[in-house]
């Protein structure tokens, strides 16, 4: 588990299944994937996560909201999962997020990315992570550079899993270091 001011990064748990389809079923939240998801689909990623949880002993988390009442909300995910395709930067880490809309805007992925990538490198030791989204996804990318990532025009690459011709194949690849990270 991990604490910032406002969130905690936790495993996942049973009770997230409902408001995490409802989430990957929005087209908002999913503009910069090929498609929608649906509760089915939505399970067998939380099954992935939790798989990956397992085997590795870290991931992507989920991500609770600490209210103002001391309750907390399911609002998404943050974390860090090894890339599972093969291309000409891997093997790798990489840093995610997936947030509710009604959360969005308020720094809320940038504090916890922030706090993951941290993880990454003083917990787990990595010397590089990276992030990679599709070029027009201007919110995504504005927390790559708020958290200290760069980025090379030369390092953007087709998505070997989204289709030829698809607007979304093209990927941005953002970098950062151990050394760039402290």
């Amino acid at each position: 588990m991990i604490e910032t001011e406002r969130l905690t990064l936790r495993e996942w748990r049973d009770e997230d299944r409902e408001p995490f389809a409802r989430m990957n079923a929005d087209p908002r939240v999913m503009e910069f994937f090929v498609a929608t998801m649906t509760a089915a689909e939505t399970d067998a990623l939380i099954a992935r996560y939790r798989e990956h949880w397992r085997t590795r002993g870290y991931g992507m988390c989920a991500v609770d909201r600490k209210l103002a009442d001391g309750a907390k909300e399911f609002v998404g995910y943050i974390g860090l999962a090894r890339v599972r395709y093969e291309i000409d930067f891997t093997p790798v880490v990489e840093i995610g997020w997936r947030l509710a809309p009604h959360v969005w805007g308020q720094g809320l992925a940038t504090e916890g990315a922030r706090a993951a990538l941290a993880y990454g490198f003083d917990a787990l030791g990595l010397d590089e992570i990276i992030a990679f989204t599709a070029t027009t996804n201007v919110r995504s990318r504005r927390v790559m550079d708020k958290i200290g990532m760069t980025h090379d025009p030369r390092d953007d690459f087709n998505h070997p899993n989204i289709k030829e011709g698809h607007p979304l194949r093209r990927q941005v690849l953002y970098r950062t270091r151990r050394l760039a990270a402290h």
